[in-house]
């Protein structure tokens, strides 16, 4: 930023302020109304003034853009202004879908390769299958060294029921073909994945709290029920959050009719409460929830939920201790603002939201590296709880608030199996590289015989480590690790989420503590 167009700057935060306080002030009275009105004439004349008569060239934009940003980090961490480039990315992960042809794709020597397609989208209708490249859509060349991979929506996606005539380019057959695709609506699925652990035991994971999740989690315990499940994980581990009411519709499949699973209060004092119904599917199953220090907002309000009714146990490490309520606001020009109305509170009556300062950004987000320090991610003797935030349950468990749900089950970070950014970057590109070099043999596999027979003579492992010689010698530990994370990663290209989690799920400690507590009870 030009450090001259600063005095700009900071006024107008101070204006826009005044918007905000007009749109949610709150109060409609005439003289409130007209005294609005000068400031709205005060703000446009200013504008103009500064658009014609400011000595340099001035973005106004721009300008009111940072100024609001600047505002809402004043407020609080989760009060946040979303840029009109932004919005719709934002929007689309929440809402749980967009509008195209449906591929995961990834640019490789200068060309769009399909990645997967994605269930249910256009793609799949179409044929178009991984490893398939698409060189052209309507009359845009999308090869070649100009293409991005930030560019590529902008020809993929579009208005429903719009025509897009693709030319793919097929490298198992060496076939050059043209499809013609209608883009349609496809879903960005926000239940990862779900599957029998063994014969009584099932596991669903939630990456977020999307509109169509509860339906994709509905889907899921279904089939797992008609499958035995008795028992079930629910892993929330690295999720952010999303939507309140879907968290408590997923909540209300676990609890008896009637039970509190959720309340909000806002700056007026009024409290809105949440109570389970009598249609709960999974009421009499055994339940464990993992979370871990990345578990956030509407993880945390299932978690807190579960834990302050006496349902299952939570495992894991504290979450990441957000407690706060958000309502957007369309600004009108494509961007909108997220504010903080509300706080949340667990049945007990905890507020979960941790600390943060007047400048309520700065180091809020520096709390993971507070947490290694102290040592609470290897210990949970290191968490720091305070007695007068000490609440039991009805069943007589103690359980605290001021930040973060503290897990029933304490499972310590596993410091063994870390790998550095360049591996996990080599290792993935390794991994599609070799599955499309080598894809009509590989796709013989079956998932199960995958995992217990692939590269037992370990010459793939060989391969990617020779491939990587002139720029990193990793120790027999880190061997180890790159071997799984590489029959990981090719088991993902191959056979999606399943393949990649089955094999990584094999030596994961929070699993491992849960099969632990499985054979206790019987």
């Amino acid at each position: 930023m030009n450090k001259n167009n600063l005095p700009i700057y900071f006024s107008l935060a101070v204006i826009i302020g005044i918007i905000i306080g007009i749109f949610f002030g709150g109060n409609s009275s005439s003289s409130v109304f007209s005294k609005n009105n000068l400031q709205e004439q005060k703000i446009k004349k200013l504008i103009n003034f500064i658009e014609q008569d400011y000595v340099d060239d001035v973005n106004t934009d721009k300008l009111l853009d940072g100024a609001i940003a600047e505002m809402l980090e004043k407020l609080d961490p989760h009060s946040v202004y979303i840029p009109k480039e932004n919005l719709q990315a934002v929007t689309e992960s929440m809402e749980g879908n967009f509008i195209g042809i449906g591929v995961e794709f990834r640019i490789i020597n200068d060309s769009i390769t399909v990645v997967q397609p994605i269930k249910g989208g256009p793609s799949i209708k179409a044929g178009i299958r991984a490893g398939d490249r698409i060189l052209m859509a309507n009359n845009d060349t999308l090869y070649g060294k100009k293409i991005r991979a930030a560019n590529v929506p902008k020809y993929l996606k579009g208005k429903p029921l719009t025509k897009v005539k693709l030319q793919i380019y097929r490298k198992t057959t060496d076939s050059l073909f043209n499809v013609d695709l209608i883009r349609d609506k496809v879903n960005i699925k926000s239940v990862d994945l779900s599957y029998m652990i063994n014969e009584k035991l099932g596991y669903i994971k939630i990456d977020r709290f999307a509109r169509n999740t509860y339906s994709e989690f509905k889907t899921a315990l279904t089939a797992l029920k008609k499958s035995g499940m008795t028992d079930l994980v629910l892993d929330l581990r690295g999720n952010g959050g999303g939507y309140i009411d879907i968290a408590t519709q997923i909540i209300d499949e676990f609890l008896e009719n009637k039970k509190l699973m959720v309340f909000t209060k806002n700056n007026k004092g009024t409290v809105e409460e949440y109570f389970a119904t009598a249609l709960g599917a999974f009421e009499k199953g055994g339940l464990y929830v993992l979370i871990d220090e990345n578990s956030a907002s509407a993880s945390e309000i299932v978690a807190g939920a579960l834990q302050d009714n006496d349902k299952g146990k939570i495992i894991g490490r504290r979450s990441f201790g957000k407690g706060l309520v958000q309502v957007e606001m369309d600004l009108g020009d494509g961007s909108a603002v997220r504010l903080t109305t509300a706080r949340y509170y667990t049945p007990t009556g905890r507020s979960i939201q941790k600390p943060y300062g007047k400048n309520a950004s700065e180091n809020y987000y520096d709390d993971y590296e507070n947490r290694i320090q102290s040592g609470e991610l290897l210990s949970k003797d290191s968490i720091k709880v305070v007695d007068s935030l000490k609440y039991k349950t009805p069943k007589g468990k103690i359980v605290y608030g001021g930040g973060g749900i503290i897990p029933d089950v304490f499972v310590a970070i596993d410091t063994t199996s870390y790998l550095s950014g360049f591996y996990f970057n080599s290792i993935n590109n390794f991994a599609f590289d070799y599955v499309d070099a080598n894809r009509k043999k590989l796709e013989k596999w079956k998932l199960n015989d995958f995992i217990e027979q692939f590269d037992k003579d370990k010459s793939v492992l060989q391969k990617y480590l020779v491939s990587i010689k002139e720029r990193a010698n990793p120790s027999m530990k880190t061997k180890e690790n790159i071997e799984k994370y590489l029959k990981a990663s090719i088991a993902n290209v191959l056979f999606g989420d399943l393949g990649f989690y089955k094999i990584i799920h094999q030596d994961d400690k929070m699993l491992l503590k849960v099969l632990e507590l499985e054979t206790k009870k019987e």
